[in-house]
């Protein structure tokens, strides 16, 4: 049930035709895992906690760096040296104090990943692919969904991944990008923003969501368009001959 503190902090959401009691319910119910805390994670963050998601582990393994804080706005000079993860959660927890934050500060490898995720959807706020295919390993494995977004300068992506629904995460991407990639922090408020509904949408239950589909936005256009995407049917993750995967060999 909803405390009074609740209905007052969501009274606005509670307004919107198909969410209601019900939905509020159905969020604070809800687990969910954000991979990333930097500038994707810092919008998805905030917007999960602010809506009143139930649980929320976080993961990430760096520090706060001041080289940062043009995108990452959930820190501030102050917390320059420490755990993202945990200086996350409490900047979260000041936010919505009625929501648990789970703070991982743990660097995700090919060991540990299915651990980290455990049953959670996973929001990928990452900045690296490697990563991401470990993130994209466990969702098809467990047919968990996976809510992915990407930046680039003034440009970003995003797209919802349901395995066996759709294309995977290496149906998407080939190859890996190497280097720091450039950005300004619009871009990943606006992409963060896009997850975020994503997120709060499946766990309601209402709405279209970006499956098989990316959504693509060109800042210094203004321009949001669409591409379908397809699955690999070669594809070594979640394609027909896909070899066997070790992690849940590991797991079991």
């Amino acid at each position: 049930m909803l405390s009074g503190q609740e209905l007052s902090r969501y009274e606005r959401q509670l307004l919107i035709a198909g969410w209601g009691k019900k939905g509020q319910e159905r969020l604070k119910k809800a687990e969910v895992l954000v991979a990333g805390a930097g500038g994707l994670g810092s919008a998805i963050l905030i917007h999960l906690a602010a809506a009143g998601v139930g649980k929320i582990r976080i993961i990430d393994s760096d520090r706060v760096e001041l080289s940062n804080l043009n995108r990452q706005t959930l820190y501030s000079i102050n917390d320059i040296g420490k755990e993202k993860a945990i200086a996350a959660k409490d900047r979260l927890a000041l936010l919505n104090p009625d929501i648990e934050i789970e703070a991982l500060a743990e660097l995700i490898t090919e060991k540990n990943v299915f651990d980290l995720v455990a049953h959670y959807p996973i929001v990928d706020a990452m900045d690296n692919l490697p990563t991401r295919y470990l993130l994209n390993q466990v969702a098809v494995s467990r047919q968990l969904p996976l809510f992915h977004g990407a930046v680039y300068g003034f440009e970003g992506s995003a797209t919802t991944i349901m395995p066996t629904q759709t294309p995977c995460l290496r149906c998407l991407y080939q190859g890996v990008l190497p280097g720091e990639i450039p950005v300004v922090g619009v871009t990943p408020a606006v992409i963060g923003c896009v997850q975020a509904t994503e997120v709060i949408k499946y766990l309601i239950g209402m709405g279209e969501l970006l499956t098989g589909r990316l959504l693509v936005y060109d800042g210094l256009s203004m321009r949001f368009s669409e591409a379908r995407v397809k699955k690999d049917p070669n594809c070594e993750a979640c394609g027909s001959s896909r070899p066997f995967d070790v992690g849940e060999k590991n797991e079991s």
